[in-house]
């Protein structure tokens, strides 16, 4: 499964990376985790299981839905309190009902 975060860099979201991926780890969860800079979403997309905009860049949602829908992929801005203290269960969490909502769970 992968999921990946973009905000502005990529740089801001490195350690809820690796707080996302030690939360996988405890649930025995085989999750690819990166983040990237926001302008690196079409280059991914097509290998996405969910992608996450950090709260920063949040005001492109829209845009970067338009990229992901065709190849089906959920996209939503991380919670902003999740994202302010790196609350990697959570934000791991709110990612797996991204993909569950996508694959018709309730």
């Amino acid at each position: 499964m992968k999921i990946y975060l973009f905000c502005n860099l990529g740089l801001s979201t490195s350690i809820l990376v690796d707080s996302m991926k030690k939360e996988a780890e405890k649930k025995g969860l085989d999750v690819d985790v990166k983040a990237f800079a926001i302008s690196e979403l079409q280059k991914y997309v097509g290998e996405l299981d969910v992608a996450l905009l950090g709260p920063q860049v949040g005001y492109r949602v829209k845009e970067m839905k338009k990229i992901c829908d065709p190849f089906g992929v959920p996209i939503d801005v991380i919670p902003m309190q999740d994202y302010g203290m790196c609350n990697g269960k959570g934000v791991l969490e709110f990612a797996l009902s991204l993909i569950e909502k996508k694959d018709g769970g309730c």
